[in-house]
């Protein structure tokens, strides 16, 4: 593994030089990882995840260099948090390791084979995607989960991690060549840009010649920059304007629930709630009821004028009168929007305007109602009477998430080893000659 600094002295030529020699690395490492036994894979998985728990002590050293420089050069508060690595963040990436490990190698896999009336028979193969680029800011957990992935798909990725976190992801993903290299497989499969050079990032996602998609991870203005400028497919999203509506007939006390769990559970994460729809019908018994809630916790209430109304005799409620801009917004904090709607046909108009597609939830009784949420909701993950906060790869029994994908093209929600791969056709014969 290069020097952390390396890339920091580089000129412009030597920096395209190290960035073609990790992409053309890269891609003859897919072709060996592509043929990879489902023993070998899940023997790097093993030894990565035994690796990390031997190694704590010396990979908390490491982080806790990045963090007192990170916080000496004024690194804001959440992003300081996200990267400060655990004993317990450390089991728990090793743990990951583990459950894949655990899980079915979908590679191979041939699905949907069907005898045609020609003789011949078609389906399709499920094979990796060949190499992924990720890019991603403060969290060092990011370089255990991307590079585990890559390992049980098949695939090989070139991880570009934030400057702040150098230190720490140079440590860990020298544990995972280390893992590769024992179960025989290519080392250069997991690769990381060993350099704080931001110019990196445009050169890694513009080779398409090396690098079939790019997944960015990481704060809207980093996922902003990659799509506009990279020469390879995105997989992507760049909001979490999740809503839950509360629909007429429903469980008050089920609603209240999800709603408070939705909201409140965690505030940063992209499937935490931000809006709020209320079925008039239910409006005057539930909004008192999730508004007291609220207000313990002091989550700002941003209104139609309608729930305003009914939530102005929850004592201590901070209410606020909410504007076009709020039915679109994501705050990852404290505050949600709410609005009452006439039924569900609003609901649903109001979402598929407002919402980012990532994840909605209805909470209703009603089982026409919920088939219908389910069909016309246009959005990633659409739930029944559970919180948006399950819209994650672990929750979804994807064994880890490399990103959540809002796109409508190749993989769509939570981005797991499937997200990886692609389908091929295969076609298997007798001598069958078209006629």
């Amino acid at each position: 593994m290069n020097a952390p600094d390396q890339a920091s002295t580089l000129g412009a030529a030597s920096l395209h030089e190290l960035m073609n020699r990790l992409g053309a690395q890269a891609k003859a490492a897919s072709a060996g990882m592509a043929r990879a036994s489902t023993a070998a894979k899940n023997q790097a998985l093993l030894g990565l995840a035994a690796a990390l728990r031997a190694q704590v002590p010396a990979l908390l050293t490491a982080n806790a260099r990045d963090v007192e420089r990170a916080a000496a050069s004024g690194l804001a508060g959440p992003l300081l948090d996200r990267l400060k690595l655990s004993p317990q963040i450390l089991d728990t990436v090793a743990l990951g390791c583990e459950q894949l490990a655990a899980m079915p190698d979908v590679i191979g896999e041939i699905l949907g084979m069907k005898q045609q009336p020609s003789g011949i028979r078609v389906g399709q193969m499920r094979v990796p995607i060949g190499v992924f680029g990720m890019i991603y800011e403060s969290r060092p957990n990011v370089t255990i989960e991307a590079a585990s992935l890559a390992i049980k798909s098949g695939n090989a990725c070139i991880l570009r991690g934030g400057s702040e976190a150098i230190e720490s992801n140079t440590a860990l993903a020298a544990l995972v060549q280390q893992a590769l290299q024992a179960a025989g497989l290519p080392g250069q499969a997991v690769q990381l840009v060993p350099t704080t050079d931001r110019e990196a990032v445009g050169l890694l996602i513009a080779m398409p010649e090396f690098v079939d998609v790019i997944i960015p991870r990481g704060g809207k203005g980093l996922i902003e920059r990659i799509s506009a400028g990279a020469k390879v497919p995105v997989i992507k999203h760049l909001d979490g304007n999740c809503h839950v509506y509360v629909d007429e007939p429903c469980d008050i006390a089920m609603a209240v629930k999800v709603a408070d769990n939705a909201k409140t559970q965690k505030y940063s994460p992209c499937n935490a709630a931000e809006g709020l729809l209320v079925a008039r019908g239910v409006a005057a018994e539930f909004l008192p009821r999730i508004g007291a809630i609220y207000a313990a916790k002091g989550v700002e209430m941003r209104c139609d004028a309608e729930a305003r109304d009914i939530l102005s005799t929850v004592p201590d409620a901070q209410l606020a009168e909410a504007t076009e801009q709020d039915w679109f917004e994501e705050y990852l904090a404290p505050i949600i929007s709410i609005k009452v709607v006439a039924d569900l046909d609003e609901a649903i108009a109001h979402i598929n305007r407002y919402s980012s597609h990532h994840t909605d939830a209805i909470i209703t009784r009603d089982h026409v109602h919920a088939q219908r949420f389910l069909r016309e909701v246009d959005s990633a993950s659409v739930m029944v009477n559970a919180s948006t906060r399950f819209a994650d790869g672990f929750e979804f029994g994807l064994g880890a998430e490399i990103g959540i994908s809002t796109d409508k093209f190749h993989a769509r929600g939570p981005v797991g080893i499937e997200g990886l791969t692609s389908l091929k056709f295969v076609v298997l014969g007798e001598g069958d000659i078209r006629t």
